[in-house]
């Protein structure tokens, strides 16, 4: 998979924290890594957003998401900025990339392994500009960031998580997203063996975000 070879930029520059928070839809990430930079003062990168921008574009052009090659080159050549707003190639697609459309074919464009080398050098370079930063994904501990601060497994209560995801995914399609998530052979959806698993069902966004801040 590759987390062997991680290079210079996987961990925190010398000082720095850099928190890596992973786990299925719906565990709370996006939440949860908001809440923990802001404690902080960190930036923070949504990595699904870049995937998921991918996929945007590649259905907007009449890109089949499994044609490996033709969304590779897509990935590698795109324009790509996450942020308070998510933009690919000068586009603002903050809204447009959390449709179902997207939703279902985001998988199939994660699974592309040409696509997640090209992302992950961008996610590497990102947290070296700013010398740490909050990153949130499913495969950050384990494989972008091996050398990360303090790395965070996220989990809920399958129940809890699709009933978090009913706005703009179904129970099935959560299932189903986890299911590619977690067997695609490059980079799968995984808990990195140092992680701290953390479980977010019922649980105050306020009282896991202390939780985290204390393994710091």
């Amino acid at each position: 998979m590759g987390s062997g070879h991680a290079g210079p930029l996987s961990g925190p520059p010398p000082g720095a924290p850099l928190i890596a928070i992973d786990g299925p839809a719906g565990a709370g990430k996006s939440t949860v890594s908001r809440a923990v930079a802001e404690a902080l003062g960190l930036d923070r990168l949504d990595t699904g957003a870049m995937y998921r921008a991918v996929a945007w574009e590649a259905l907007a052009r009449g890109i089949a998401p499994d044609d490996a090659r033709a969304v590779a080159e897509l990935a590698a050549g795109a324009t790509i900025e996450v942020g308070q707003a998510v933009v690919i190639n000068g586009q603002d697609v903050t809204s447009q990339i959390r449709t179902p459309e997207v939703s279902r074919a985001v998988s199939v464009v994660a699974a592309n392994p040409a696509v997640r080398r090209a992302l992950v050098k961008r996610q590497r370079a990102w947290a070296a500009r700013r010398r740490g930063g909050v990153v949130e994904g499913r495969d950050i501990g384990s494989v972008v960031f091996p050398g990360a601060t303090v790395k965070v497994f996220l989990t809920a209560s399958p129940e809890e998580r699709a009933r978090r995801r009913g706005g703009d995914e179904p129970a099935d399609g959560v299932a189903r997203r986890d299911r590619l998530d977690s067997t695609r052979s490059a980079s799968p959806l995984t808990k990195a063996p140092d992680a701290h698993v953390l479980d977010t069902t019922g649980r105050s966004v306020e009282d896991v975000v202390k939780e985290v801040l204390s393994w710091l």
